[in-house]
């Protein structure tokens, strides 16, 4: 009998957190949409994954960003609202992506809530605290979205030479995946659920 990678599948994150998001909160969680590609991922709540993975979004916090602690997690997201990656952006094309770090961000605070370092009220504050910036900047998730490919183009390419060379997915994939948050068509989409001026007007619920 051939040997199989077997994983315990948790609950569905909705049984754990079954209130859904208000208009404001689900246009606040959409700002990491475009890094949202996975297939388990959630788009529409708090938690990043559709599916309970708490040492999931651990895991990935420790790999990717060397977070391990809320210090080192509040640290990397009060530098990504600052300057991050924009600022390298700018020197090389003149434009600062902050779509790009806005992503980032909101990732970032989501799966530190998964994982426990910040708990919900923080994560939600922390999401607050970037959208007059977001909403300062942009018009639209057409612009939003240009920006945060630009971004990735510029960081992708720092990456050339060196041993994460092959660790993000092709410039094409991420194109795409935007394209199918902007199609207007795609009813899944939460950029679709959750327009921009959305985030404009009264909160109210889903």
């Amino acid at each position: 009998m051939g040997l199989w990678r077997w994983r315990r599948r948790g609950p569905k994150a909705t049984r754990r957190y079954p209130v859904p998001l208000t208009t404001h909160q689900l246009w606040m969680v959409s700002l990491s949409a475009p890094v949202s590609r996975d297939k388990g991922a959630s788009r529409t709540t708090l938690y990043p994954f559709a599916r309970i993975d708490d040492d999931g979004a651990r895991r990935w916090l420790a790999e990717q960003w060397e977070i391990t602690s809320r210090a080192q997690l509040v640290g990397r997201l009060d530098e990504l609202s600052r300057s991050g990656y924009r600022a390298r952006a700018y020197r090389v094309t003149g434009v600062s992506p902050l779509a790009w770090d806005a992503a980032l961000y909101v990732d970032i605070a989501r799966r530190g809530f998964a994982c426990g370092l910040i708990d919900e009220s923080d994560a939600w504050t922390a999401l607050k605290n970037i959208v007059p910036s977001v909403v300062g900047t942009y018009a639209s998730w057409q612009e939003y979205a240009a920006h945060y490919l630009l971004g990735r183009k510029v960081w992708r390419e720092g990456l050339r030479g060196t041993t994460d060379n092959g660790f993000p997915a092709s410039q094409a994939t991420a194109d795409a995946h935007l394209r199918a948050l902007l199609d207007p068509e795609n009813r899944s989409s939460p950029w679709n659920l959750a327009p921009w001026n959305t985030i404009s007007h009264p909160d109210r619920t889903r």
